[in-house]
């Protein structure tokens, strides 16, 4: 069997940044192990698997399509950016009609729309509890050390932990900062934890490019010691920083070595915008 697969650098529009997935098509049914061998042969943070779900359906007029993604060790509930690759793929390269794709995924119906800079993912919003420290003191104690944290909050809903660094520190802290994620799966094994997000207030008015906070994403649970840009993070993200900020428009940005941007809307439904860019490198033919 031969498949169509492409690779698209994610929330960027500039190839080699933001985050970058894999994304296949799938005419036929694929053989279930083999959704998880071939994300293994990627190695990428995430594939991504667009599948019809009429026989007679095409990627080129239909907007509903079925979608799962896959990092090398597992599948997972959401991903942000291999959804926005997967939009990006069906829009540009396989020239979909439609303005607006649906994607029926573990998270229920998720949406991509087309914009004049970038692609429109709706999104859940998820919101993060106040966390007891001590709970949680050997985790964050191994991964950072002894860096000053003003806040911890919990995502039962996504089994994120946040953890808000001090405002005294900057963007250049964040970016150079040594997280340790090798003893975490080993610390933290009882299932609650499945992804670490550190994150940073945005630096004053007058900072160019200005952006309301700053992330970083570490995932060993599930084989990703750190993610560049991680739109489920954002999920959390958006809805703790809304609360703080008292904003509902804002822009963030993923301070890891690849970097991407996002646009960020809080929505009257409660759900959440998050706009970003996407850039294709790669377009092949997958023998399986």
């Amino acid at each position: 069997m031969k498949l169509p697969i492409f690779i698209a650098d994610a929330f960027t529009a500039t190839a080699f940044r933001g985050n970058p997935a894999a994304v296949c098509l799938l005419e036929n049914t694929l053989a279930e192990d083999a959704h998880q061998q071939i994300a293994r042969e990627m190695n990428l943070s995430e594939t991504a698997f667009i599948r019809k779900l009429q026989p007679s359906d095409n990627f080129t007029q239909s907007s509903c399509f079925g979608l799962r993604w896959f990092t090398p060790v597992n599948e997972v509930p959401l991903c942000g950016h291999a959804t926005l690759a997967s939009a990006a793929v069906l829009f540009h390269k396989i020239k979909n009609t439609n303005s607006t794709l649906t994607f029926a995924t573990m998270s229920g119906e998720l949406r991509a729309r087309r914009a004049e800079d970038g692609i429109v993912l709706d999104f859940p919003l998820y919101p993060a509890f106040p966390q007891d420290f001590r709970e949680v003191e050997d985790l964050i104690k191994a991964a950072i050390g002894d860096t000053l944290v003003q806040d911890i909050r919990y995502s039962p809903d996504t089994r994120k932990l946040l953890v808000r660094l001090s405002d005294s520190y900057n963007r250049s802290f964040l970016e150079t900062l040594k997280v340790n994620t090798e003893p975490l799966p080993q610390i933290e094994k009882t299932g609650k934890v499945k992804g670490l997000i550190l994150t940073l207030r945005g630096e004053p008015e007058g900072q160019t490019p200005q952006y309301d906070f700053y992330s970083r994403y570490f995932a060993p649970w599930v084989g990703l010691p750190e993610d560049p840009v991680t739109g489920s993070a954002h999920t959390v993200l958006s809805s703790y920083w809304s609360q703080q900020l008292g904003k509902k428009e804002m822009r963030a940005f993923q301070c890891s070595r690849r970097g991407g941007e996002l646009d960020i809307s809080l929505r009257p439904d409660g759900r959440v915008d998050m706009k970003g860019g996407a850039a294709i490198v790669l377009e092949g033919t997958l023998t399986v």
